[in-house]
């Protein structure tokens, strides 16, 4: 009666520790799926705002054309960006990319303070006005992004799921750290989501 107990009792610790492992394992597949689908939220509006960037720097040239070593500088900046959107390019090196051109594209922004024909110029207002909006949209889409990471992390890191994380081989995320662009271009724009200002 004892030996079918204990067989019982083994049997019942495997169904368990086999239920916890498949439960566990499940949860990182869905928080990886979640990850994946909130990454693509922000490479969308990254897409967007890589689409916009030539709009800019043409609408720049045709006032302000001598300041041909800054244009170059925001195109090259946006190649870079461009090139670091691969999934196979680390997240933080991606964010450095982005940083960069967000530098350039606030100096070219605030090119128009010296060009009041250019600051006038309603295609111009539109571009600097999209770029806003887009870099509001890609801060909401990093925020979201970001929590999905640290919640990732945390189970990640917490006993007993990382042995499961251990065991089928779910690494470490790294959240999007970028600047806060959206603020930049819109102290340059004097512009915010809300409207004019």
């Amino acid at each position: 009666m004892s030996t079918v107990t204990a067989v019982i009792g083994v049997v019942a610790v495997v169904i368990v520790v086999t239920t916890a492992i498949i439960v566990s394992y499940n949860r990182f597949v869905a928080q990886r799926a979640s990850l994946r689908a909130s990454w693509a939220g922000i490479d969308v509006e990254l897409q967007r705002r890589h689409d916009l960037v030539p709009n800019l720097v043409e609408t720049v040239a045709g006032y302000a054309g001598h300041e041909s070593r800054l244009l170059e500088q925001v195109t090259a900046a946006r190649s870079r960006a461009i090139a670091a959107t691969s999934r196979t390019v680390p997240v933080s090196d991606q964010a450095r990319a982005e940083d960069a051109l967000t530098g350039g594209l606030t100096s070219l922004l605030a090119i128009a303070e010296a060009f009041p024909d250019l600051k006038a110029d309603g295609s111009f207002r539109a571009l600097q006005r999209q770029l806003v909006e887009i870099e509001d949209r890609i801060a909401a889409a990093r925020r979201l992004y970001n929590l999905d990471v640290a919640a990732y992390e945390r189970r990640r890191q917490a006993f007993p799921s990382n042995l499961v994380a251990g065991a089928f081989h779910f690494g470490p995320e790294s959240p999007f750290e970028i600047e806060d662009a959206g603020a930049k271009h819109a102290a340059v724009v004097g512009w915010s989501s809300a409207g004019p200002g």
